[in-house]
């Protein structure tokens, strides 16, 4: 739980025991603005809630802000009062009423507000929970995010690993099913295997979906790569035109070699189209590869291959180029 004044004393839900309730919320209060608390914002919303969130920082501040923004016009779209940044100051039940108090940051206005909801949900993130493991007995190391590991998840103690959510990586279900691939190889079959956080996936599953794996443009270029941004709408996708999910697009980031670093995808069935781009990153292929592949038509795939075939758009119009075309012309 944050440290919010009267939030224990408060009655309140997590994305655990949420699906506990049995009736519809009337007015929901949301804290936390991460791929939890839009997912449920976004749900609570279309059974018909009233919906607020609150945000203290920038909503799904880890992803691409050109996706995100078409995630959060939808929302706002549907009704979701999405309010970022603010911050909660109390929190407190007044009668039948969750009473939460915020205020504004990042501007002038210093001035309280209340906002009361029938229900509250408490979607700020999780921590490990390390403190009954024993782990200063076993010699094992850790701090306020976790248990502290090498890249090969072994920690302090040469003989002890750890996986998940444990060690304050990203918190996935496939992120510890792939720790736990690279502990059996390192332990069973002595391979050098390391954790690469940069070919793990992820998905926010809003609709429309964000999906996301390896480099986003401004990590691209925190690193200083000479960089090229690839984009296709999924507007010109004859699949999504006949299913009416035209919202959204896919932006893929490569090196001026054209290796792919990674790819954001934000629209229908987003989480399904980003496992060819994780592949991408995790193999590090060329956008070539996908230039040239065939793919069924009509699909969504195809979102992809065109966007890659933009690779080439710029050598089209080169006038180097042109005057090659010129000259093979006069041989016929």
């Amino acid at each position: 739980m944050p440290p919010i004044p009267g939030l224990l004393a408060t009655p309140h839900f997590t994305n655990e025991t949420v699906f506990e309730l049995a009736e519809r919320p009337e007015h929901l209060v949301v804290i936390g603005a991460g791929p939890v608390g839009l997912e449920l914002a976004q749900a609570f919303r279309r059974l018909g809630s009233v919906v607020t969130v609150l945000e203290a920082a920038q909503p799904l501040a880890h992803e691409d802000p050109e996706c995100v923004q078409a995630v959060l016009e939808q929302l706002v779209r549907e009704g979701v009062d999405l309010r970022s940044p603010v911050e909660v100051v109390r929190v407190e039940a007044v009668d039948s009423k969750i009473a939460v108090v915020v205020r504004a940051t990042g501007t002038e206005q210093t001035s309280e507000q209340t906002i009361l909801g029938s229900h509250l949900l408490v979607a700020t993130g999780r921590r490990a929970n390390t403190e009954n493991l024993g782990l200063k007995e076993a010699r094992v190391a850790a701090n306020e995010q976790g248990i502290l590991v090498d890249e090969g998840l072994k920690t302090a103690n040469k003989r002890v690993y750890a996986v998940g959510d444990v060690v304050g990586a990203l918190q996935f279900t496939h992120v510890a099913n792939y720790h736990a691939g690279i502990v059996i190889r390192n332990v069973l079959f002595r391979q050098p295997a390391k954790v690469n956080e940069d070919v793990i996936p992820r998905v926010t599953f809003t609709d429309p979906e964000l999906a996301h794996v390896g480099l986003t443009e401004a990590q691209a270029r925190q690193r200083g790569v000479k960089l090229r941004v690839l984009r296709w709408p999924c507007h010109e996708n004859d699949r999504a035109q006949a299913e009416r999910t035209t919202g959204g697009h896919i932006k893929v980031v490569t090196d001026r070699k054209g290796t792919v670093l990674g790819a954001s995808i934000v629209g229908a069935g987003a989480g399904e189209m980003i496992a060819a781009w994780s592949l991408a990153v995790t193999q590090g292929l060329n956008v070539r590869a996908f230039a040239g592949i065939v793919v069924p038509y009509p699909t969504m795939a195809e979102i992809g291959k065109r966007a890659a075939i933009t690779y080439f758009t710029p050598s089209l119009t080169s006038s180097w180029v042109r005057r090659i075309i010129g000259l093979l012309r006069r041989f016929g």
